[in-house]
């Protein structure tokens, strides 16, 4: 009897396989232009869909690479929940992400920019990319700043998609989108 009792364990032990690796985000004090680590990196961050790139987070991505912006103003269609990927460094892949439907902070009544349901399709594309390729994801509190999403349910989100390494940059004195 306690030979089957092992077995069964043992059996049980070998066949089960959790359902996703636990990920934890980590904070970093510093740039997300310039995100740390080895590998390759994919940089993040929340872009409008109707065609406005010139305030927050895309004014730094600019400032460093030009790519990024010319890329993103030839896209035809901004299409919710389209993610843009453009190589800017052997090591460094900034990742556009539609995520926004307006593009001015001043916005009034419930409604905000950001939408949740786009933000999520672009974070399981952008952990597919991720684990594909083996890399590293790094970004500013996207989707909290001029998209005026709440950082709290974003990182739940975060937390329930992303299965590889996160890398979330606090910047004093920078305006995330």
């Amino acid at each position: 009897m306690q030979c089957v009792c092992f077995c069964f364990l043992f059996l049980v032990l070998m066949l089960y396989k959790p359902k996703q690796k636990l990920i934890m985000i980590t904070y970093v004090e510093g740039d997300a232009i310039y995100p740390i680590g080895s590998g390759v990196k994919l940089l993040i961050h929340v872009c409008n869909s109707v065609g406005s790139w010139g305030a927050g987070f895309v004014l730094a991505i600019s400032k460093r690479w030009k790519e990024p912006e010319r890329m993103y103003k030839l896209m035809p269609i901004k299409e919710m929940g389209t993610v843009q990927t453009i190589s800017v460094e052997e090591d460094i892949v900034v990742v556009n992400m539609i995520a926004q439907t307006l593009f001015s902070r001043f916005y009034k009544g419930k409604d905000i920019p950001l939408s949740y349901p786009a933000l999520e399709k672009c974070l399981r594309k952008v952990n597919k990319i991720a684990v594909r390729h083996n890399m590293t994801i790094h970004g500013p509190r996207f989707g909290s700043g001029l998209a005026g999403g709440d950082w709290n349910k974003i990182e739940a989100m975060i937390n329930e998609v992303i299965t590889v390494p996160i890398y979330i940059y606090d910047y004093e004195g920078t305006s995330e989108a």
